[in-house]
């Protein structure tokens, strides 16, 4: 078994790179820096398995902990402000009776008829004063006043 090592850590790395080049999320990279770790030591003729898995878990989690705030603040950062998220908050008065289940409603805000739906499934009344919780794509998720 540990003469086959050093090709199973490399296929683990070409593995780890080939799921991170599919998913594009940041998802892997740290397992095949570790598994790169653990075929150098392979390499550098440490044929401990033991410390090539330990080497190869360190290194994952000391990346992973290590760049994982800043991936997700890069990621983050793709979100795209639109006009529309000005009204979260805002008043508006149902136009046409909210009800989930039936995929019925809508508001009238700032002169404009939205979709809307209840961010607590609650029917609410045409006629009603509602606030805007948050936009979810062409509807607005609204909650009685």
């Amino acid at each position: 078994m540990n003469e086959y090592m050093l090709f199973l850590w490399i296929a683990l790395f070409v593995l780890f790179l080939i799921a991170e080049a599919i998913t594009a999320q940041l998802t892997t990279i740290w397992f095949a820096c570790g598994a790169l770790v653990a075929a150098i030591l392979k390499i550098a003729g440490i044929d401990s398995i033991a410390i090539q898995v330990i080497a190869f878990t360190v290194v994952s989690v000391v990346v992973l902990v290590a760049t994982r705030p800043l991936v997700k603040k890069v990621i983050n950062k793709k979100k795209i402000a639109t006009n529309a998220d000005r009204n979260i908050g805002c008043e508006c008065v149902v136009t046409e009776t909210i009800d989930n289940l039936a995929a019925t409603g809508a508001v009238k805000l700032n002169g404009n008829i939205w979709t809307a739906r209840s961010n607590d499934n609650q029917v609410i009344q045409a006629g009603e004063t509602v606030v805007t919780e948050k936009i979810d794509g062409v509807k607005i998720i609204v909650s009685k006043k």
